[in-house]
């Protein structure tokens, strides 16, 4: 999730190893059904370290476990 704070500063983007962010109408958005949190290549989102407003906080409505981010990163990464 990325919060109205955004400054659409491109630095988020370029991280994402699951290209799950993007240029939405305003803001950038991250797309949930390809964000792990960067579980299977980092150990932190790293959206979250590089971005300068700190605008990228854990969605709480979409709360996913290790587990769950795992399977998903499996998923994603066998379709490459």
């Amino acid at each position: 999730m990325i919060t109205d704070d955004c400054i659409n500063c491109d630095v988020c983007e370029p991280e994402c190893p699951n290209e799950a962010i993007s240029q939405g109408e305003e803001i950038y958005v991250i797309n949930p059904n390809l964000c792990t949190e960067c579980v299977g290549h980092y150990d932190e989102p790293q959206c979250q370290q590089v971005c300068p407003v700190d605008c990228i906080p854990l969605d709480e409505n979409h709360v996913e476990s290790k587990e769950q981010l795992m399977d998903k990163y499996r998923i994603i990464t066998s379709k490459a």
